[in-house]
């Protein structure tokens, strides 16, 4: 069996430039646990429309986290020829589950697979900034706090003018709307 997506179609193995040029694991390596909790939530699909056996969901569910810690600690190598994180995945899974293993592409296609992986990674990625930017507004809100005494000189038209305070309002009101 041919690792590639499209294997089978071709009597000569692929020319190593192609390779490099058609891989995306070197980009998308990144995507692995969207690719698991996605592969996860359409083994469950299978199973809740009677598409595969609960047994067998458990066990294509359960092997993926296995395959997620593996890459996790850096336990599985990514090889150009498997192109990207999905072929990494399934083919790991097949190796470990044979054609139960199989059974995860059903209803659905690679192209589903890239859009649910980046709709994950970009929701977490908000959720990341989103993180990111409360603790920088504590920051401002927690600085205007400990200035809201200090007297700095304004500027108008780059002459100096009347001095300004450099926290020009309280903000400790704001601490008690805080979640």
């Amino acid at each position: 069996m041919s690792s590639k997506a499209w294997g089978g179609r071709f009597q000569e193995a692929t020319d190593a430039r192609v390779e490099r040029f058609t891989e995306s694991i070197s980009f998308d390596a990144r995507l692995a646990d969207c690719d698991i909790t996605g592969s996860q939530a359409h083994a469950k699909m299978l199973a809740k429309v009677g598409l595969i056996a609960a047994e067998e969901r458990d066990q294509i569910v359960a092997e993926l986290e296995v395959i997620r810690g593996e890459i996790a600690r850096g336990e599985m190598p990514f090889r150009t020829e498997l192109e990207d994180i999905h072929m990494h995945v399934e083919s790991r899974l097949i190796k470990k589950l044979g054609d139960v293993g199989r059974k995860l592409h059903t209803g659905r296609s690679r192209n589903d697979q890239v859009t649910t992986d980046l709709k994950l990674y970009v929701r977490g990625a908000i959720e990341h900034v989103d993180a990111l930017l409360g603790e920088v507004q504590a920051a401002f809100v927690d600085r205007a706090d400990r200035d809201r005494e200090i007297v700095l000189p304004g500027y108008t038209h780059l002459q100096r003018a009347m001095p300004v305070l450099a926290s020009p309002v309280s903000y400790t009101h704001l601490r008690a709307h805080e979640t």
